[in-house]
């Protein structure tokens, strides 16, 4: 399981390298998703969030039709962004 500890600022520019389209938001990783309709929203979302519960970290995430925000942010490291965000964020990009 990913660590839990906070990343440096290299450390989270080094990932968002290989996330394409995510940033950094309020200190939060974040990115927004466009899909054809609200159920193909729904249904990312619902691959996602059974990801996410399989490694017991849970997304802020926002849905309105065919929009999803997401942010990530890892509250055991002081709610800021650790190792745990950037493998979830890599499980999300894999989804799509």
């Amino acid at each position: 399981m990913p660590g839990k500890t906070a990343l440096s600022e290299t450390q989270i520019s080094s990932a968002l390298q290989e996330l394409p389209g995510w940033n950094v938001v309020d200190g939060k990783l974040h990115k927004e998703f466009k899909f054809a309709n609200f159920t193909a929203a729904f249904g990312f979302m619902t691959k996602v969030a059974i990801e996410a519960n399989t490694m017991n970290h849970h997304p802020e995430w926002f849905n309105v039709w065919n929009k999803v925000v997401i942010d990530l942010v890892t509250h055991e490291a002081g709610n800021q962004i650790s190792e745990l965000d950037v493998t979830l964020a890599r499980t999300i990009e894999a989804i799509l």
